[in-house]
């Protein structure tokens, strides 16, 4: 369920979707966005007073974190928990420097007609499963929310809240036994967020006389390619035996912390 805040994008109240034994995850529990840092004053209070957050887990790099840090939420507690392995981005000489991510949209439209960044985007989802480094920031979010205290909002984001945010999503989903088909449908919902963005930016590519290599980029970086996350959930069934046995040996998710999830979560 989409939610309308003053400056905070891409906002989605996971509740009301059908989980394990027909129950439905409750509302204003599981909140993900896109990054805190132009909440607005109202934004705040409303994620204190009506999410009653306890956690906010921040899935950016430092570097983002620093050039546009969130704000505090009142009674919330924040972990910063970068997904991605820059360190090891940089030994495969990766084609977009970290300061273009910074201001993405600027760049991304250049960056999209080079054959490597064409690559890059294709390889994104697969790279962020199989990373030890992006597992093991992944199984640290879902063991702080199993030893959370009961009541209380979880939210977690990156920047625009799509691609990493998307795969915390659907992982938490998947744990609480959501179909497959619900949580496809939830990632894509990051599109609509961003269509007139990524409409604004093909029609640039079509203007320099690009074609779908280079539109796909631009889906991939400024909105979510689903098809690609479809992939990689077959990629998934295939290397590692679905996604609960992904959940169980590489998330470290044991059988008792999946039903404390079910428990608290769902209703």
């Amino acid at each position: 369920m989409n939610v309308l805040f003053d400056n905070i994008v891409n906002a989605r109240d996971l509740g009301g979707m059908v989980g394990a034994g027909g129950k439905t995850v409750q509302p204003h529990r599981l909140l993900r966005t896109a990054h805190l840092h132009d909440a607005s004053q109202t934004d705040l209070r409303r994620l204190h007073e009506e999410y009653k957050l306890a956690k906010i887990f921040d899935f950016r790099s430092f570097g983002e974190a620093d050039a546009l840090p969130d704000q505090e939420v009142e009674g919330a507690e924040h972990h910063l928990l970068p997904t991605i392995d820059l360190s090891a981005e940089k030994l495969t000489e990766q084609p977009i420097p970290q300061e273009a991510f910074l201001d993405l949209e600027k760049h991304i439209v250049n960056y999209s007609f080079f054959p490597e960044v064409q690559k890059m985007a294709a390889r994104m989802y697969p790279s962020l499963i199989r990373s030890e480094f992006s597992q093991l920031q992944y199984a640290t979010f879902l063991r702080l929310i199993v030893e959370a205290p009961e009541d209380g909002g979880i939210l977690w984001h990156c920047f625009q809240g799509k691609d990493r945010t998307g795969w915390g999503a659907a992982y938490i989903l998947f744990a609480l036994g959501v179909d497959r088909e619900a949580i496809i449908a939830d990632f894509d919902l990051s599109n609509n967020a961003y269509r007139n963005l990524v409409n604004k930016l093909n029609a640039d590519i079509d203007a320099r006389g690009g074609g779908e290599a280079e539109k796909e980029v631009i889906l991939a970086f400024m909105g979510v390619s689903t098809p690609n996350f479809i992939r990689t959930l077959d990629l998934i069934d295939r290397e590692y035996g679905g996604m609960m046995n992904y959940l169980h040996e590489q998330l470290l998710l044991t059988h008792d912390d999946i039903q404390i999830l079910r428990h608290r979560f769902l209703q």
